[in-house]
């Protein structure tokens, strides 16, 4: 018997890796799209040089600031910043900068300093070394980049943030009075002090909206009129960018009556990667997981998971069925991949190839409905790669549907028949690949070979 609660605890914990895959799933398959290639669904995070630079463009009020690629480069923007000293932010994408460490033995990837020396020496133990934060994992994310700011002494830091929730069906304002700070912790430990304001996203951010806003965050009386200006520009910037969210954290107020946006995040929608063509060619590669990148290249939805089950499916849908029934037998998805209703032998290739790359699976369970998608092109495509890669890792296949037993024919007559286990049923057939899975692991770390039991 199935367990209702274990399965959605299942779900709960695959949720988190598939979430900007699947919230733009129902996209993919719009009929006025079915022309063009299929993409990979994510969001596109912009670095926070460029997020500054889209607000300086909008008349947003920010401190001023350079980037640098060396550490020359980083001198000299401290040179040309003039006042009370610079901020360096190393340009990762991932939170939680600040408390990060570096793999050189650095500690913080936010720092202030004075003299421009100092900045062009920080900057060299920042740039080409991998910050580690609670986001990245332990293997870090490359800094290729460092952000000199301006050091300004603000009076009161705030958090504002302006992103598409599903459950006020369009643009909310997010903002709390405890700027500078993690807000995840904020709405956990005190709930209250978050503020929302849903957008009509047919008549905009009003002025009313915005000092409402303004005044239920508690800014000084003289800072309110221009901290709802600045708001109604950062909506602006959402809309223009076709932006799922634009995050300031902080946003500031001065003795002078100044707000400032003082660092910013910006998400953008795939599905608006047509129209928003220049904002594309801003994607930085280093900063995703090469697998990743390299499936996006061949239109397959790939997600890397910490298991040792890797799995090969058709459908976004029945990706995460697997992965629950995985989970069901206690066993641990690897990845999610999703190939597709068209994919084609080469697409299947690369797909195998992906997932073998992970020291990780201990076993490949093969999921295909064949609905579009014929099995026996999944077949041929798995025979190939398995050819190519010289892989001993075991398959499990489950195949139902168009050209079914043309695709078992194949295997049956290629020279990896002895390395996979038919199952035709779908439970049986991940309860068999958790066993494998756990098999494989103990037979490794015991130093003796391994067969599969037909």
């Amino acid at each position: 018997e199935i367990n209702g609660s274990a399965v959605m605890s299942a779900t709960g914990k695959v949720a988190n890796g598939l979430f900007r895959f699947f919230q733009l799933s129902a996209a993919r398959t719009a009929p006025q799209l079915s022309a063009l290639p299929r993409q990979q669904q994510r969001h596109l995070s912009l670095h926070e040089y460029h997020s500054v630079k889209l607000l300086k463009d909008a008349g947003v009020n920010i401190p001023r600031c350079e980037v640098a690629g060396t550490p020359h480069e980083a001198r000299r923007a401290a040179e040309l910043i003039v006042g009370n000293g610079a901020v360096v932010k190393a340009q990762v994408l991932a939170g939680g900068r600040g408390k990060g460490k570096f793999d050189s033995g650095r500690v913080g990837g936010v720092k202030i300093f004075n003299l421009p020396q100092e900045v062009e020496q920080l900057a060299g133990q920042m740039i080409g070394s991998k910050l580690i934060t609670k986001q990245t994992g332990s293997h870090g994310r490359i800094c290729n980049k460092v952000l000199v700011c301006e050091k300004l002494n603000p009076e009161k830091e705030y958090y504002f943030a302006i992103t598409m929730d599903r459950a006020y069906k369009g643009p909310v304002i997010m903002a709390s009075d405890q700027g500078g700070m993690n807000i995840e912790d904020v709405a956990k430990d005190n709930p209250d002090a978050i503020v929302k304001q849903p957008i009509d996203i047919m008549k905009g951010l009003s002025t009313e909206e915005a000092l409402k806003v303004a005044k239920g965050l508690n800014f000084s009386p003289s800072c309110q009129e221009m901290a709802s200006e600045q708001m109604m520009k950062l909506y602006e910037v959402l809309i223009d960018c076709d932006a799922t969210m634009v995050e300031i954290n902080p946003m500031t107020e001065d003795r002078n009556g100044q707000v400032y946006c003082m660092d910013a995040k910006i998400t953008i929608d795939d599905n608006a990667s047509y129209r928003q063509t220049d904002l594309f060619k801003l994607r930085d590669p280093s900063q995703e997981d090469p697998n990743e990148v390299e499936a996006s290249q061949y239109n397959l939805n790939y997600i890397k998971l910490d298991g040792s089950i890797g799995c090969v499916v058709n459908g976004a849908g029945l990706a995460m069925a697997t992965m629950d029934v995985i989970k069901l037998h206690d066993g641990e998805p690897a990845n999610f991949l999703d190939i597709g209703g068209g994919a084609d032998k080469t697409q299947v290739t690369k797909a195998f190839e992906i997932i073998c790359s992970d020291s990780n699976v201990k076993v490949i369970l093969v999921n295909i409905f064949g609905g579009i998608i014929q099995c026996d092109v999944v077949a041929a495509g798995i025979i190939e790669a398995v050819k190519e890669i010289k892989t001993s890792i075991p398959i499990v296949v489950r195949l139902q549907g168009n050209n079914v037993d043309d695709a078992k024919a194949l295997f049956a007559a290629s020279k990896i028949s002895k390395r996979i286990v038919f199952e035709d049923d779908f439970g049986r057939a991940a309860k068999l690949a958790a066993k494998l899975a756990a098999t494989q692991s103990s037979t490794q770390q015991g130093g003796r070979n391994f067969e599969i039991p037909l």
